[in-house]
């Protein structure tokens, strides 16, 4: 498909220094493009720049085949919405008042709403969950409220791209997946483009059709979310050294407990990773197995564990591998295990604690 904004060797910045360069991005109608990086590598920059908030150093922005900077701010305000963090002054506005607003562009020099505009006003309210606070100071409502305003003062302004800088920012969990299905919705409906700074990743990979990865003073990477999210990327890409972050299910974990593992947790089908955890809190090294190499407990063992006993996915647990668990458990104090009976597929960690119960080591079922 054609591209529906196009940069091309585009330089951005303040004040004639160059924080970005050499961007070049196609954005087809209807996608949703998340930028990420390091903080400072320049993801608002290249946000207001697309939205004319920032004179380019140099390249161009073009919109449905126009350079952006021969559009008037009539013509493209009609076309594109911007919802940015800095705070808006309401100045003794309602909420309803604020929202209102997205329908200037429409409304001639007087300003004044019609019927159908204030009827617009109401129904992007109403999908934005916010018409309890309509008549609400737009400067005494929280953070998040007021977020999910100006998403709806965004939508009221019927645009055809939404550019926003870390809109989910001062938003909950139950908010973030409303305010990520509403995107979808608009995507899906009305072909909405959506452009969007985040730093929560997993909503990165879960949202997005693109992903642009920005890196020093360049864009590093662009591609499908399962082209980003490939092993090791994205520490990279954050220049990861503490902790671990698993970029297939974007899981982040803290550093692993170091010195010597004297305990041995016997996991599986994902009940150890909140053991993992508590003895990662507690700064107790341990060892884990025997887990499959796709079961859910896996990754967070690879990131805090001191060793992983584990075994490919489908294949059967042979002996040799319970007899490297058993050599290792002679040197543990203690095994904590996830669960008292085994199935008949588990049968190698059954043996695993008959084996610890035989020789006195002290045992702890979690």
């Amino acid at each position: 498909m054609e591209s529906y904004i196009k940069t091309a060797n585009m330089q951005a910045g303040y004040q004639k220094k160059v924080i970005i360069k050499d961007v070049n991005i196609n954005i087809e109608k209807g996608q949703i493009i998340t930028v990420i990086g390091p903080n400072g590598a320049g993801k608002s920059t290249i946000l207001k720049s697309m939205a004319r908030q920032l004179q380019l150093i140099g390249g161009s922005i073009y919109l449905d085949g126009k350079d952006i900077y021969n559009i008037t701010a009539s013509d493209l305000s009609k076309k594109m919405a911007i919802v940015f963090t800095e705070r808006l002054k309401g100045d003794m506005m309602t909420c309803m008042d604020v929202v209102a607003t997205g329908r200037y562009p429409y409304t001639g020099r007087f300003g004044t709403l019609s019927e159908e505009d204030n009827k617009i006003v109401n129904e992007a309210m109403e999908l934005v969950n916010v018409s309890n606070l309509k008549d609400y100071d737009f400067d005494k409502i929280s953070d998040g409220q007021r977020q999910r305003v100006m998403l709806a003062r965004a939508i009221c302004q019927e645009p055809e791209v939404i550019i926003m800088d870390e809109p989910t920012s001062f938003l909950d969990i139950k908010h973030k997946i409303e305010f990520m299905s509403l995107l979808q919705e608009l995507r899906n409906k009305k072909e909405l483009t959506v452009i969007m700074s985040v730093h929560e990743l997993e909503l990165a990979q879960r949202v997005s059709d693109k992903i642009v990865c920005l890196n020093g003073d360049t864009v590093d990477r662009i591609g499908t979310p399962d082209e980003i999210f490939v092993d090791g990327y994205i520490k990279n890409l954050f220049h990861i050294e503490t902790g671990n972050f698993d970029e297939e299910d974007t899981c982040m974990e803290l550093k692993k407990p170091e010195g010597m593992a004297e305990t041995f947790v016997i996991a599986g089908g994902g009940k150890g990773r909140h053991i993992y955890r508590y003895l990662q809190r507690n700064n107790i090294p341990f060892i884990t197995g025997i887990i499959y190499d796709n079961d859910l407990d896996y990754p967070v063992a690879r990131a805090l564990s001191s060793k992983v006993i584990c075994e490919k996915a489908f294949e059967e647990v042979n002996e040799d591998k319970v007899n490297e668990a058993i050599r290792v458990l002679k040197d543990c104090k203690h095994v904590i295990s996830c669960k008292e009976s085994f199935g008949t597929f588990e049968k190698f960690n059954e043996e695993i604690l008959t084996y610890a119960k035989g020789n006195g080591i002290k045992i702890t079922i979690m």
